[in-house]
């Protein structure tokens, strides 16, 4: 394959400096936007050649170019898209540059141990595959491919609500349960089916989303289903209402959708919670919670842990970060329930930073679709399998030898 050598010299050269340029210009070096040149500006530098199989990739970001190429314009426009301009996705990333790791010599990291505990039960590595919709716009193995690569690596699984494969057969390709995301609607009647379904396939969690109040504005999702001109009829049925949409998926199957007009929970409160810990018997995660103050409405009302989250930055246009909502959480929980974390987790120094920030495990989630949109099973295994590598490597690096040991003289402010 031929790379970007083609172009000329001088073109190339006219393009550095101009990005160079900006790059420098205080409105934009204050902003989201410098990260994106930054890339820009090395991926002028370095060949535009795609990788042909998953084990050619040296690192995640390889994966996505290539499905790219294999999805329709549309699922891969939702899949990249933040809300609004997408400040909350872009700062997602910028996050991890305001914190440096600090590193310590003349340690015996030969056996480095990556297996932690999250609730008691013992984890492999601190890094769960976090809830991805629909998956079979990715590969048709879908969730069930994922779970493949789960079971290989050793990784937890979170499935959504609005999965493409059946929960049973997720947790069957997994070879143990996965924990479960809720959407729980407005409708009472709704989630409690949701959550007695996955309570009845084993599932041991139940990570309810709490941010996804109001409608999103995904407008680079929008802009590319404007280019997008597949017939999808097949799939999405024109004018369909949401219990037409939802009927024959996943774990929507035989439940209730009467006067169901959307999955978002515009009037959750913490009754909610209160009533949904009464009703199972579960542990009640809250996936969505990004301050102090909600983190200590969660032990106030007996919730069993947190996932710090700003759903990719899909939810809110705040333009904060979840590395940097991190601190403050675990400050507020003080160790008395676990603490979770998801959103532009690409490296495994990003992974060191949050455990090191107080975590106890991470979600990753565009990185494993984008490998299952390149390669199929192949694809999210290899991507797993470069975390894991990369964030055992820092390990060793850094000079700790077990996960317990990473705490916050590991880290600084940059």
């Amino acid at each position: 394959m031929s790379g970007r050598g083609s172009s000329s010299d001088g073109g190339l050269a006219a393009r550095r400096a101009f990005l160079r340029y900006l790059a420098g210009m205080p409105v934009v070096a204050g902003s989201g936007v410098l990260p994106l040149l930054a890339e820009k500006i090395l991926a002028d530098e370095l060949p535009a050649e795609l990788i042909e199989s998953a084990g050619e990739a040296l690192n995640v970001f390889d994966f996505e170019p290539v499905a790219k190429t294999r999805m329709l314009p549309a699922h891969y426009g939702y899949t990249v898209s933040g809300t609004d301009d997408n400040e909350t996705l872009l700062a997602n990333r910028e996050g991890f540059r305001r914190y440096r790791i600090r590193v310590r010599r003349l340690v015996d990291a030969r056996d480095a141990d990556t297996s932690t505990r999250v609730f008691g039960m013992p984890w492999n590595n601190p890094i769960a595959l976090a809830p991805v919709g629909g998956q079979a716009k990715y590969h048709p193995d879908a969730e069930v491919a994922a779970a493949r690569a789960a079971r290989a690596g050793g990784h937890t699984q979170i499935l959504s609500t609005m999965t493409s494969r059946s929960i049973e057969d997720v947790a069957a390709a997994r070879g143990e349960p996965v924990w479960f995301q809720l959407y729980p609607t407005n409708y009472w009647h709704v989630a409690e089916a949701l959550v007695k379904r996955a309570e009845q396939a084993g599932s041991p969690v139940v990570a309810v989303t709490v941010d996804r109040s109001a409608p999103r504005n995904m407008e680079t999702s929008e802009r590319y289903a404007r280019s997008d001109t597949t017939d999808c009829t097949a799939c999405h049925i024109p004018g369909a209402t949401p219990q037409q949409r939802l009927r024959n998926r996943g774990v929507w199957t035989g439940i209730d959708l009467e006067g169901v007009e959307s999955t978002q929970a515009t009037g959750l409160t913490w009754e909610f919670v209160d009533r949904l810990r009464s009703a199972t018997s579960m542990q009640v995660v809250l996936k969505g919670i990004v301050t102090a103050e909600d983190a200590t409405m969660c032990l106030q009302h007996g919730v069993d842990g947190i996932i710090v989250s700003n759903h990719g930055g899909r939810s809110e246009a705040s333009g904060r970060s979840t590395i940097e909502s991190l601190p403050e959480i675990v400050s507020a929980v003080g160790g008395r329930i676990p603490v979770l974390v998801d959103g532009g987790f690409r490296r495994g120094t990003d992974i060191f930073k949050a455990l090191a920030l107080g975590a106890d495990a991470v979600c990753v989630g565009r990185p494993y679709v984008w490998g299952m949109g390149a390669f199929g099973q192949a694809g999210v295994e290899q991507v797993l399998h470069l975390l894991r590598t990369e964030f055992r490597r820092v390990m060793q690096e850094v000079g700790v030898t077990s996960v317990s040991q990473i705490d916050s003289s590991y880290i600084e402010s940059a």
